[in-house]
């Protein structure tokens, strides 16, 4: 499908009804969610409760359809979307903390046991690349709470483990089931809140995601430096039990929006998939090809090289500040694990400015561009926010070099989380105007590119900070940072034009 480029100045068709908004059209022209916009068929369209947006996509007229379901049972999917997010970050920085315990106990190098790491960052990104396709063929529901089984048995196995090789089995299987929360974030999303509410909703559960790697060393810290490492697993265990007893509390938003059932069915229809499954032309192979088809989109691929040239340098200095804190400063186990508040606060400042800012620059666009809102909108701030990881990684690896207080290398390490954190928001949101009909394959691209980031900064950061230096290292770093804008401008120039030129993302036969 391709369609006639439209100017900026451009005035959009005015009879467009409720039954005729293409979401996929709207997605290649741009959003118009003004419903001054519309003056001959105003009293037609879905708006939102205060009037002041036009709903997209416009809710159909059955209890059926998650996007009527109620703000509160909306919020509460979105809670526990986000808790079993987390949780994926959560163990992975748990065993970056267990690292020494476990090289003294099994007789290993340090270099060894991190292997165990690095493979479960490996399996998080891969994670959903399955977890989609399989949540579009068996529903989100039932996906959900085998992967949270599975996850809850590996942490089990990861805690009780009594060889490295059994250890590392657990680590690398369980990041294979346990983030699917993340890679499937932003497909429950598509499926609950409509066009507008995207950005503030996608910043709650990535700031939950983007929190997870610093909270599990803060706590694994204090775990480790009164008890045996395998307490900190059983806490990751403990965790993963609740995740579990909270995917009860979820429901089905699977929808063929196309052909509506006329009943949800059963609870329990639902929940291990019977109802999903009765759906008609669905085609499993079609389903588990929707990743592969999703990556040759041009302004995807293109997103995805940018996060990842950023966000490897985010686990980079998380990887790299433990041992730095340890050799220049002499910070003890328990003191590495105050310090990992500097994350905390990082993304939690991420999280709140980008609750204003990433509206605020949506409606200030739709003013300049005659109430239409262009996806490429939401790549505006990133502009700033790499700036900020620039100069971060910058000032960091001066610190580290030249031994500056350690309290610099906490704000600035804060900063480089403000930076990505807001970075991660607006090309998750850039992705989903993009390709609504390719929501969950886009996030879970994003969770992969992220996750694959980490593994390559993991596996490399360390012998490259200590063979020239991290002033050197980290300099380099700030400067492919710098670089990946440029990848910004070209979606800024072209990614429309692109867009139209490859058309949607068509996912077999509709």
């Amino acid at each position: 499908m391709t369609s006639q480029l439209i100017e900026p100045d451009e005035q959009l068709p005015v009879h467009l009804d409720a039954a005729k908004i293409d979401e996929e059209m709207e997605a290649l022209r741009g959003y118009v969610i003004d419903p001054s916009r519309y003056p001959d068929n105003a009293c037609k369209l879905k708006t939102s409760a205060n009037g002041r947006y036009v709903l997209i996509p416009q809710p159909l007229d059955t209890p059926n359809d998650p996007l009527n379901w109620s703000n509160g049972r909306k919020w509460l999917i979105v809670a526990i979307i986000a808790y079993i997010a987390l949780l994926a970050d959560y163990t992975g920085g748990t065993a970056i903390i267990t690292v020494i315990p476990q090289s003294m106990q099994w007789g290993l190098s340090q270099a060894t046991v991190q292997k165990a790491v690095v493979g479960n960052l490996f399996t998080i990104g891969a994670c959903g690349l399955f977890v989609v396709p399989l949540a579009g063929y068996f529903g989100r529901w039932p996906v959900t709470l085998v992967f949270q089984c599975a996850m809850l048995g590996t942490c089990i196995w990861s805690a009780a483990a009594t060889s490295f090789r059994s250890y590392l089995a657990a680590r690398i299987i369980n990041g294979f089931f346990c983030s699917v929360g993340q890679g499937g974030a932003l497909m429950w999303i598509k499926d609950l809140f409509f066009f507008h509410q995207h950005p503030q909703v996608i910043n709650y559960i990535e700031s939950s995601i983007i929190l997870s790697p610093y909270l599990g060393p803060l706590i694994t810290s204090f775990i480790v430096s009164d008890m045996n490492w395998r307490w900190a697993f059983w806490v990751c265990t403990m965790l993963a039990a609740i995740g579990l007893i909270l995917v009860f509390f979820l429901d089905e938003t699977l929808l063929d929006r196309r052909n509506p059932p006329s009943s949800r069915g059963s609870y329990i229809a639902r929940l291990i998939g019977i109802r999903q499954a009765q759906t008609p032309s669905k085609d499993f192979v079609q389903c588990m090809a929707r990743p592969v088809v999703a990556i040759t989109k041009i302004p995807v691929l293109t997103i995805l090289i940018y996060y990842f040239l950023n966000f490897a340098w985010v686990i980079g200095v998380n990887t790299t500040i433990g041992i730095w804190l340890t050799n220049i400063y002499q910070f003890s186990t328990r003191g590495i694990g105050y310090f990992y508040i500097f994350g905390i606060v990082g993304c939690l400042l991420g999280w709140f400015a980008g609750h204003f800012l990433h509206d605020a620059i949506g409606r200030y666009y739709i003013k300049r561009h005659s109430g239409r809102l262009d996806p490429e909108a939401r790549l505006i701030i990133t502009y700033p926010a790499t700036l900020i990881c620039c100069l971060s990684l910058i000032v960091l690896g001066l610190a580290f070099e030249r031994h500056w207080h350690y309290m610099v290398i906490a704000v600035f390490a804060a900063a480089q989380c403000v930076g990505a954190m807001i970075i991660t928001t607006a090309i998750n949101a850039y992705l989903l105007d993009c390709y609504p009909e390719g929501a969950g394959e886009v996030g879970a691209w994003v969770t992969a590119s992220r996750n694959w980031a980490g593994f390559m900064a993991t596996y490399i950061q360390i012998d490259w900070v200590m063979r020239i230096g991290p002033a050197k290292a980290l300099g380099i770093q700030a400067a492919i940072t710098l670089a990946s804008l440029f990848f910004m401008v070209f979606l800024q120039m072209y990614g429309k034009r692109m867009r139209q030129w490859q058309g949607r993302m068509v996912f077999g036969k509709k």
